[in-house]
């Protein structure tokens, strides 16, 4: 009989999920004559349900250039901390155990987790606990140090890069200071590419503090050389040097206990407005930055780390995360790659790249 194989996506949504679901389904039927589960709306799947549909060919035809995941993803149903009922109280529960009796009673023998941090540590946990899982890291802000690069981030430095080039005409056009917010927890990375690629005059990023009367002086001093106006690229979980991150969302209230970062922009507009006699607007970009087709690097990454991951289910080699070193795609336990972040270095060869040009960092 054939092996019985699961795949789930975790955590927020990116390009580039579809193509690993593909590379999945794909791989495991043609090289290994598996047959392939689909858990539907990531570990809340296991825990209210469950919601499992099967995986063919078929159901995977026309996705490779499709961003979002056809299985559906959620932050809610952490199984590390579930919310349950007890005495009339809501508490939190580890409930680790009732997804391994569930996905057992699937009778899959292995799963594939593909998600962030959050999903990797739940993955890691369920390995521990005795369920066989392979890890595919996921997270638009390309900050897992496991590997070097994750995909969905160059889908969106490319979103962002082409909204700059968009804002530059109208900033130029009305003599203002656009203040452009875009995704970044605690790695700055799409702030900083996107905003070397599109040609930004301020970039603030998390690791490094900003000034907020340096940023006015250089801006000052771009008008008093003849610049009509300025583009500022903001990371949402930058700070000024004597502040802290702008929260939309506590951790208390929001749906996962992560806290939701947003508003950093307008927080920098309003320091902005007080020190410049220029017009300053605020974009924030969003969920735009998750959305829409992959590009051809995400794609073809995305479809790697799947047939990889089936690859490593075959060999056997569970609690394991598939990864990019150099060109090849590799597997790193998952226990030394979760909580082990990629940051921007502040003295790296990109950020001093990006003072040599003028462009300022806040510092």
């Amino acid at each position: 009989m054939a092996k019985t194989i699961a795949i789930l996506t975790g955590g927020g949504d990116c390009p580039g999920l579809n193509a690993v679901i593909r590379g999945v389904v794909r791989s495991a039927i043609k090289t290994y004559g598996f047959r392939v589960l689909g858990i539907e709306d990531g570990f809340d799947g296991l825990l209210n349900g469950p919601r499992v549909r099967e995986l063919d060919l078929a159901a995977v035809r026309g996705v490779l250039q499709l961003g979002g995941t056809l299985l559906g993803t959620s932050n809610r149903g952490n199984p590390l901390s579930y919310p349950v009922q007890e005495n009339g109280q809501t508490v939190f529960r580890d409930v680790s155990q009732q997804v391994v009796d569930n996905f057992r009673a699937l009778g899959a023998e292995a799963l594939v987790a593909v998600g962030g941090d959050g999903t990797l540590k739940i993955a890691q946990r369920l390995h521990e606990l005795g369920l066989q899982v392979v890890g595919v890291p996921k997270t638009i802000d390309n900050d897992l140090r496991a590997t070097d690069v994750t995909f969905g981030y160059n889908t969106a430095v490319s979103v962002v890069t082409e909204a700059l080039d968009r804002l530059h005409t109208t900033a130029e056009s009305h003599q203002r200071v656009m203040v452009v917010e875009v995704m970044g927890r605690d790695a700055g990375w799409i702030a900083l590419e996107s905003g070397l690629a599109g040609g930004a005059d301020v970039i603030l990023l998390p690791e490094i503090p900003y000034d907020i009367e340096k940023i006015c002086a250089a801006i000052q001093r771009r008008r008093a050389g003849g610049s009509r106006f300025s583009i500022v690229v903001v990371a949402e979980g930058a700070f000024a040097r004597d502040g802290q991150q702008v929260l939309q969302v506590s951790a208390d209230q929001s749906c996962c206990g992560v806290p939701r970062l947003g508003g950093i922009a307008h927080a920098v507009a309003d320091q902005l407005t007080h020190c410049l006699d220029m017009e300053v607007r605020t974009v924030v970009l969003g969920h735009v930055q998750r959305g829409g087709s992959p590009t051809p690097f995400d794609r073809i990454l995305g479809t790697r780390f799947g047939v990889k991951a089936v690859d490593l289910i075959a060999e056997g080699r569970y609690g394991q995360m598939v990864a990019l070193r150099g060109r090849e795609v590799l597997a790193t336990p998952i226990a030394e790659a979760v909580g082990q972040l990629n940051l921007v270095d502040p003295d790296g060869d990109m950020v001093r790249a990006a003072e040599k040009l003028g462009i300022m960092l806040g510092r």
